[in-house]
């Protein structure tokens, strides 16, 4: 087995997490707003398999708000990975 030197094992100890705690707080905020985002795009379910009814498939919230509350919660993403701890 491979020893380690003494200076190593120094910056081993001294390591800190890779982000701060607020930086995982914004992370599960933005989880949050794309599961949102998933649920309303969901539903739609006919009680008739024969019928189909693109004002329900194609409607805006589905269509349009869905993908842009998506698109937000990655936004809040990148600013979670990207954000400094404060020290």
């Amino acid at each position: 087995m491979k020893e380690t030197k003494p200076a190593e094992k120094a910056a081993i100890a001294e390591s800190r997490p890779v982000f701060a705690k607020d930086n995982y707080k914004i992370m599960v905020a933005g989880l949050v707003v794309i599961v949102i985002g998933f649920l309303l795009m969901m539903g739609g379910a006919s009680n008739d398999p024969n019928t189909f009814k693109p004002e329900e498939v194609y409607s805006f919230r589905r269509i349009t708000l869905a993908p842009v509350v998506i698109v937000l919660g990655l936004l809040i993403e990148v600013v979670a990975i990207m954000r400094k701890p404060k020290a």
